[in-house]
């Protein structure tokens, strides 16, 4: 009885060990799918994911400080845009408005470290994975009203949905790796716009969200985007470290 239970021990430190390296041979899939050229179409759908979580972050920040999430628009070019009212709001305008701002720009390094971290084990990736995609269906039925937000994200639900059914246990957790660590490197991917202070769409010129932290508390929009990249940074940090530690 003591020898078995030992093989047991045994065999379940075998397979923690093994998982233990799975996030860095994601990590590193990742990171190359995003340098070959040639993959472009494959990382496509994953900016607009990104665009997703980010949008996202700005609409369910405003439900969480008592304002209105309205809709959002995803486009083509991977841009985006969340609609929301700060009408009813328990804190004032000017802190909302920062609030919001900078929950579209840590919505992918928070969703990423989340996914991340709830990869140490089955139950919890198997978990989150559902919540995901009852999050996304949410999403496409209330707040997404484009085109091509409507089409990636009903395209990622039905791939999702379809690896639940697998009820398998590595792919559901390489899944939420990798998912996780696409949503953190889309925050990277948008160095530019951290540090841009306005832009132009559709001919009219308007702040970023940098910016806009910057106009309703204090500082400047590059002083905000170091802030954004060093907590993100620190999220990603801890959720490594959460995922390996035993």
């Amino acid at each position: 009885m003591f020898l078995k239970g030992l093989q047991i021990n045994l065999k379940i430190t075998r397979i923690s060990k093994r998982f233990d390296y799975t996030i860095f041979i994601v990590a590193i899939i990742v990171l190359v799918l995003w340098q070959l050229p040639y993959f472009g179409w494959f990382q496509y759908p994953f900016r607009l994911l990104g665009t997703w979580f980010h949008e996202m972050g700005h609409g369910l920040t405003a439900v969480c400080i008592g304002g209105d999430f309205k809709h959002l628009e995803i486009y083509e070019n991977g841009g985006g845009v969340a609609y929301y009212s700060l009408e009813g709001s328990y804190l004032p305008a000017f802190i909302g408005n920062a609030l919001v701002a900078a929950g579209g720009l840590l919505g992918p390094a928070i969703t990423g470290s989340i996914l991340i971290a709830s990869a140490r084990s089955h139950k919890s990736s198997m978990i989150t994975l559902r919540v995901l995609v009852g999050l996304m269906i949410l999403s496409l039925i209330i707040w997404i009203r484009s085109f091509w937000g409507i089409a990636v994200m009903s395209t990622f639900i039905v791939l999702l949905f379809v690896i639940t059914l697998f009820k398998n246990r590595k792919l559901e957790v390489i899944t939420i790796l990798f998912l996780g660590l696409q949503s953190v490197l889309s925050t990277y991917l948008q160095l530019d716009y951290l540090f841009t202070k306005q832009f132009e769409r559709d001919g009219t010129i308007q702040i970023s969200d940098t910016q806009a932290i910057a106009e309703n508390l204090i500082g400047t929009y590059w002083m905000w985007a170091i802030c954004i990249v060093l907590i993100s940074m620190y999220l990603l940090w801890k959720s490594f470290q959460y995922y390996i530690k035993k």
